[in-house]
């Protein structure tokens, strides 16, 4: 999670009574951190906002709704690129659930050039001088250090 991300769910959780952030185990790909860690940095990143939980889900996003009787998804964007994706996600959600609807929330300016692959190469890369808790939560930066080897952002090489 990017501080980006982070800024998206606090805005977000003053323009909703309850904000979920759910997390996706998503089979198709490989993350770097497993679903439960994702969920325990998310929740230690978002612990000071009282109405913001965390959840996990498999399969489509357009079920989890349903299963949890949501309609509405937050999603962030950063630029025309992510617009053009988060279209056609939104979309399909709304084919296969007519009561989901999107709302997009554009990023700060401060995190528009973020994303989590730049943040994972930076980090497995040891950049100098470019510290990760720039990018990411305290939290977040910890287990990148320890998941990299890395300290204050020197790559440390066995």
């Amino acid at each position: 999670m990017t501080l980006g991300h982070l800024d998206i769910i606090e805005r977000g959780s003053r323009m909703f009574d309850h904000l979920v952030v759910a997390v996706l185990n998503n089979t198709a790909k490989h993350p770097l951190f497993s679903v439960p860690e994702r969920k325990f940095l998310l929740h230690e990143s978002t612990k000071h906002l009282a109405n913001v939980s965390i959840d996990s889900f498999d399969g489509l996003l357009a079920d989890y709704l349903k299963e949890k009787n949501y309609s509405i998804i937050l999603r962030g964007l950063r630029a025309i690129s992510d617009f053009e994706y988060e279209l056609q996600i939104s979309s399909l959600n709304k084919q296969l659930n007519p009561s989901a609807e999107t709302c997009f929330i554009m990023s700060s300016n401060k995190y528009s050039f973020l994303s989590s692959s730049i943040v994972k190469e930076v980090a497995s890369m040891g950049a100098a001088d470019c510290p990760l808790s720039s990018f990411v939560p305290a939290v977040s930066a910890q287990a990148l250090r320890r998941k990299f080897n890395t300290f204050d952002g020197l790559a440390m090489r066995f």
